[in-house]
């Protein structure tokens, strides 16, 4: 990919006026190329979905598309354990917000992710929304554009069946229908952590461990989180136009769902009072709602090619110098 670059050189001024303005946006110009403004990609960080595990063939292969698309880009996949069956089994059991607190630790420590001007970062499925949460909770390294596909922003009131075999689901879905508000099940079932019911909201706004939180629903806002979304260049939220697994599929664009009545997320109070950032990120251009076609999670290379393209790659600066010049 090659670099951007705005150094120019400075004609001969009429004005002092003249002079002044152009040997400060030179001099802003020349600090940007020399920090940032290179060929290098931001590093990306992926976190994966339910039952899926950091060290899956499908997971190595999209970090493999995103270094095609973006030659030299460091990819760090997010790991709750190093053992790729306890990573897999963490997306099942566990509590969310310690889990986030973990990688929130982990990728402030990272000698590469901490030094970047910035990190971009993709989420699949319940991925998307904890990657949120980070932003919302951390952002340190800060995230530049977040990709989620299939995500469940705004929470979920089922699962589609397990497979048979697959003992992990079937016991972990056992406990979301029977238990889902106690503390129990709130600090050890993953997909409990994001359930939210429309026809019983008293009990998910007093008893959720994660969700309400990190959708500031409760009466007592985090004026943080608003900030940190807002922040970002852009949130670009995915649907899977066919999917029957996350349900209400909705929820991948915050989109309420109850009985047959939905919701789009800018008529919801959640937007028009910005308890999270949405609508100031909205108003700059930066809240992106994008459809594939498919089953959740099936995902072609194409889909994915144009996101790598379109929102991960080198660190433009073009528009915070135009800001700097501004105020000088």
């Amino acid at each position: 990919m090659v670099a951007m670059h705005y150094l120019r050189t400075i004609p001969l001024l009429a004005t002092v006026a003249q002079f002044l303005a152009a040997t400060a946006e030179s001099t802003v110009q020349r600090t940007s190329a020399s920090r940032d403004n290179d060929d290098t990609p931001l590093p990306v960080v992926i976190w994966h979905g339910l039952g899926d595990t950091y060290a899956a063939e499908g997971i190595q292969q999209v970090g493999e598309l995103i270094q095609a698309v973006n030659p030299g880009t460091f990819v760090y996949f997010v790991r709750l354990d190093d053992s790729a069956e306890n990573d897999r089994r963490a997306t099942f059991y566990g509590n969310v917000t310690e889990q986030l607190a973990r990688v929130c630790a982990d990728l402030a420590a990272h000698p590469i992710l901490s030094t970047a001007p910035a990190i971009d970062a993709v989420g699949f499925s319940q991925g998307g929304q904890f990657l949120r949460g980070y932003v919302e909770r951390c952002n340190a390294p800060p995230v530049r554009n977040l990709v989620t596909f299939g995500s469940q922003h705004n929470g979920i009131v089922d699962y589609r069946a397990c497979e048979s075999r697959d003992w992990l689901c079937r016991g972990a879905m056992a406990l979301l229908h029977g238990n889902t508000w106690t503390s129990f099940v709130q600090s050890r079932l993953v997909p409990a952590q994001y359930f939210r019911d429309p026809a019983d909201l008293d009990s998910y706004l007093e008893y959720s461990n994660f969700l309400a939180d990190i959708n500031n629903e409760r009466a007592l806002k985090n004026e943080t989180y608003a900030r940190h979304i807002a922040t970002l260049e852009n949130l670009v939220l995915y649907l899977f136009e066919d999917d029957t697994t996350v349900i209400p599929k909705e929820t991948g664009w915050f989109e309420d769902v109850n009985g047959d009545e939905i919701t789009p997320l800018r008529a919801r109070k959640m937007y028009q009072e910005d308890w999270i950032g949405l609508r100031e990120l909205d108003r700059k251009g930066g809240l992106k709602f994008k459809t594939t076609p498919g089953e959740h999670m099936q995902l072609s290379d194409k889909v994915l090619t144009d996101a790598f393209t379109e929102f991960f790659g080198p660190y433009k600066t073009a528009a915070r110098d135009q800001d700097v010049v501004g105020e000088l």
